[in-house]
């Protein structure tokens, strides 16, 4: 095998049509140089140059190699350029795999920051219900997925709690008499209760919340996504359990009313979950340790 070496050379070479300015560019002098063409020679059994007073030739043996060479060599420089603007985050793609509220509690505020000290990064967002985030990282569609609890992971997974947050019950302007006392949930369970589907992390935590006071979560009507739930509780079509943060605004304009509940609803945590076996990118990296610093417990 031909030493990488006498390809570069060669290429000054044939670039400058020089020893003496090759061997300048290389930071080595010109007899080193001259010994490596003649190396090259050797070992391909063919002339490449010819020497002169005038400087180097290339024969056509030379000239053919010299454009294969310069190919490779330009390819190398653009890709070194490439490496060097990802290593220096000016340029980079980072996919993430979130559920509908850690996109909107937790990822859209960093993203924000991290968009202004890096706006060459380009951020891409799959939204899917906890379950279907974690097999997008499985399958390798996402760099990490931030997700809420309940959650299991398994090696090479890890989960790195982020932040807390609370859910609560929430009526509209028809149930308003609900909210004047505080209520159990087998008293809340009496009223049409609206969920998000199966298959969701949310549906999981209330059927498990209910079953731990002996009732059963039976909804009857269910909403394809979180943000779907507000406008039906503001309708007056049921009880709806919404994250506390999402709702203020809504309950602070009177457009929906918040429950008083005796059995208070378990806390849900955001979580960042990562596949330690893959290698992620500076960009990743970096807004992995944006998150982590942001929004820890």
């Amino acid at each position: 095998m031909i030493s990488y070496d006498y390809y570069r050379i060669f290429y000054y070479v044939g670039t400058f049509k020089s020893f003496t300015q090759a061997a300048k560019v290389l930071g080595s002098n010109q007899p080193n140089v001259s010994r490596a063409m003649n190396h090259l020679e050797e070992s391909l059994g063919c002339k490449l140059m010819h020497r002169g007073k005038r400087g180097i030739t290339l024969t056509q043996n030379g000239q053919r190699l010299y454009e294969h060479v310069i190919i490779a060599f330009e390819q190398l420089e653009l890709g070194e350029k490439e490496l060097d603007k990802d290593v220096n985050l000016e340029s980079g793609q980072v996919t993430i795999a979130a559920s509908e509220n850690a996109l909107r509690l937790v990822l859209l505020p960093v993203l924000h920051d991290f968009k202004s000290k890096y706006p060459e990064i380009s951020i891409r967002i799959s939204n899917h219900a906890t379950p279907k985030a974690i097999k997008t990282l499985q399958n390798g569609s996402a760099d990490f997925a931030l997700v809420t609890t309940p959650l299991t992971v398994r090696e090479p997974f890890t989960m790195d709690p982020l932040f807390n947050f609370r859910e609560i019950p929430i009526v509209g302007p028809g149930y308003k008499h609900l909210t004047k006392s505080p209520m159990s949930l087998k008293e809340l369970n009496r009223y049409p209760i609206i969920s998000v589907g199966r298959d969701t992390g949310t549906r999981e935590l209330y059927v498990q919340y209910f079953l731990n006071h002996q009732l059963t979560f039976q909804p009857e009507l269910e909403a394809s996504s979180t943000d779907q739930i507000l406008p039906m509780v503001e309708n007056d079509l049921g009880v709806g359990f919404y994250p506390e943060a999402l709702a203020a605004d809504a309950i602070e304009r009177g457009l929906v009313y918040r429950v008083p509940l005796l059995e208070p609803i378990p806390d849900r945590t955001f979580c960042l979950v990562i596949d330690r076996s893959r290698n992620l990118s500076t960009a990743a990296a970096r807004l992995i340790d944006t998150f982590v610093t942001e929004t820890r417990i």
